[in-house]
């Protein structure tokens, strides 16, 4: 009995020995953590610090004992800063680093890698992460995803590559690398991207099966690309014949030239002394670069005449300034007395500002010194009355957050709308334009604010009367005030296309159940809106791409996203920046999903998203009296 009682004792002395270790492994871990969470800046990780394990804090995933960490998640935090040595390389179980889409910056330190022996997947793409890739690295023959791109590391890309033996994903691309591109020799390597670099030389037969795109935006050459090396090698010297008859070719082409530069200076000499007498199209020497237009002999005008564009049919036919009634070929709606006449308009100088879908639109500069924008519709189906009562309900359209109709042409030939011009442009080219150094960030109170008046002014269009649909909600139709004020344009054009015109013209917006797209409700409105609202919170495009992915359906991809819990890697980077707003953020998100909804009855009105909106802008008083600067 005596031994039993000693072999007891001895038994529990040896699990009590136990205890503290495994308490020293999370207990390490955490003070990894925490001492990793005060090194980074940005927004701050919401764990609560009072818990003596880490594994119920957001992004930080346990063994199935919760005895040590093995994965850590914080893409999209904001974090930003440096990482400090001594901290990740303690979390010895650790199978997958996630940092992805953050700020950091700075070398890696020299000993992150070291005591990584398990570490199977690494995210640090889209960071300021600079120097050379840490040579601790290639110890870990466990890692099969290494993904590093969208940073500013340099230096030469190591051939020790080839030590990961497991390695099936290296996206390197993005970055500062130099030097040569190393020859991998690696049967598990699938996914490989070192494209935008300042790599040189010859692409090495380990890799020369990959995509082109793979290499793109380097020095290199050799297979896949279509740029074969040691060109110079190859050469043969040119016989005398050859010489000659390259001479002889060159002569003949200049001949050539010059013959042609001196019958076009004829002809536009001729023209020019024709103007004088004759109104012609080139009598209104307008400017419209970009687009290429036919004179009303049916040969090429200048690319610069609007008129040859607006009014050569007319002019031709002695019908000019007679069609459609009011100043001039011009019907004039709404309160604003605009004092011009479609013949001032077609004098005006102008530039393309886009083709978009119901036409092109152009700024017209008339001499007066006003500025409007003149869309030029295409594949109209309406005849001249019915044009003309739907062009009059659109310029009983009302709101602060409306771009008014203040006029219109009809021909049968040509179909003209006059509106406002809004120098600032449109939410689109503001959010996915510039990528630059002299990029200007929009802000989370400018995004709050470009919101609602869009829900105000869409929301407006649905109150009027019978039910009235926008038809083409995106962000391209959403123009903004200097200011930084959201104006909704193209409303009531969605029923003016041919039936077959425009089958796709809102990719990425329309909802599931539109068929036809000249027949949208206010609901699947909503659904637009809310894609809107989701290009405002992430930055992207409503069809963008991933990696390894093509044509990815934005609300789609936010629903997959949030249903992970990892909501804040939705977000856009430049809202990471700011403090204090993520709650408004999550709220507004929150609304946009529900407006995405798949079924048409589970989405909310725009009346009920407007109040949403003003409530969460009102606790910021971002929900103001909007003032007109359009003009």
């Amino acid at each position: 009995m005596r031994q039993f009682n000693l072999l007891l004792l001895t038994t529990a002395a040896v699990l009590l020995s136990l205890l503290p270790a495994t308490t020293s492994d999370i207990a390490s871990d955490r003070a990894a953590l925490l001492a990793l969470r005060s090194a980074v800046g940005g927004r701050v990780l919401l764990w609560n610090l009072s818990s003596r394990t880490p594994c119920s804090w957001p992004g930080v995933i346990c063994s199935p004992d919760n005895s040590s960490v093995t994965e850590i998640h914080f893409p999209g935090m904001g974090l930003s800063g440096r990482l400090p040595p001594n901290t990740i390389s303690n979390l010895t179980n650790l199978t997958t680093l996630s940092l992805r889409y953050n700020a950091l910056s700075g070398r890696i330190p020299a000993d992150l890698f070291t005591s990584l022996p398990v570490l199977r997947n690494l995210y640090f793409q889209h960071n300021f992460f600079s120097g050379e890739i840490p040579d601790s690295l290639f110890s870990i023959t466990s890692l099969v995803r290494v993904n590093l791109a969208e940073n500013n590391f340099s230096g030469p890309i190591s051939p020790s590559f080839n030590k990961l033996i497991r390695l099936g994903t290296l996206y390197l691309q993005e970055n500062h690398f130099s030097g040569a591109v190393p020859d991998l020799n690696l049967q598990s390597l699938v996914q490989f991207n070192v494209s935008n670099n300042n790599l040189t030389g010859e692409i090495p037969k380990g890799v020369s099966d990959k995509s082109k795109s793979s290499f793109l935006g380097n020095a290199l050459c050799g297979r896949p690309l279509d740029n074969s090396c040691g060109n110079e090698r190859h050469k043969k010297k040119l016989s005398g014949g050859a010489i000659a008859g390259i001479i002889i070719g060159a002569v003949l082409g200049l001949v050539l030239i010059l013959l042609l530069i001196f019958c076009l200076c004829r002809k536009l000499g001729k023209k020019g002394a024709g103007s004088k007498d004759k109104r012609g199209v080139e009598g209104y020497g307008v400017g419209v670069p970009r687009e290429k237009t036919v004179d009303s002999e049916g040969t090429d005008a200048p690319a610069s005449s609007f008129a040859a564009v607006v009014g050569a049919k007319e002019k031709e036919k002695g019908e000019a300034n007679v069609v459609g009634g009011g100043k001039k070929g011009l019907v004039f709606l709404g309160k604003k007395d605009m004092k011009f006449d479609l013949d001032d308009l077609l004098k005006a100088s102008a530039e393309v500002l886009g083709k978009g879908t119901f036409g092109t639109a152009y700024k017209a500069v008339l001499e007066t010194g006003l500025s409007v924008v003149v869309k030029r519709l295409r594949d109209v189906s309406l005849g001249e009355k019915d044009f003309g009562e739907k062009m009059e309900e659109v310029g009983r359209m009302d709101h602060e957050n409306l771009v008014p109709l203040r006029a219109y042409h009809y021909h049968r030939e040509e179909k003209l709308l006059v509106y406002d011009y809004l120098p600032m442009g449109s939410l689109s080219a503001l959010l996915h334009g510039n990528k630059g150094a002299s990029r200007t960030p929009l802000n989370w109170e400018s995004r709050a604010s470009i919101a609602l008046g869009a829900a105000r002014g869409i929301s407006y269009l649905h109150s009027q009367g019978s039910p009235i649909s926008h038809g083409n909600i995106k962000s391209s139709n959403i123009l903004l005030t200097k200011s930084y004020e959201a104006r909704v344009s193209d409303f009531g054009l969605a029923q003016l296309a041919a039936p077959t015109s425009t089958p796709n013209r809102v990719a990425g917006y329309r909802a599931p159940e539109v068929t036809d797209p000249r027949k949208v409700s206010q609901k699947a409105d909503v659904y637009s809106f809310g894609v809107l609202l989701l290009e405002l919170l992430t930055g992207k495009a409503p069809t963008h791409t991933l990696m390894n992915e093509e044509g990815v359906d934005l609300p789609r991809w936010v629903q997959s996203v949030v249903r992970e819990e990892w909501t804040a890697e939705v977000f856009d980077l430049e809202l990471l920046r700011y403090e204090n707003v993520e709650e408004d953020m999550v709220q507004l998100l929150q609304l946009a999903v529900d407006c995405t909804a798949q079924y048409p009855d589970k989405r909310p009105t725009m009346a009920e998203v407007t109040q949403k909106i003003e409530e969460l802008c009102r606790s910021r008083d971002l929900s103001g009296d909007i003032v007109d600067d359009a003009v």
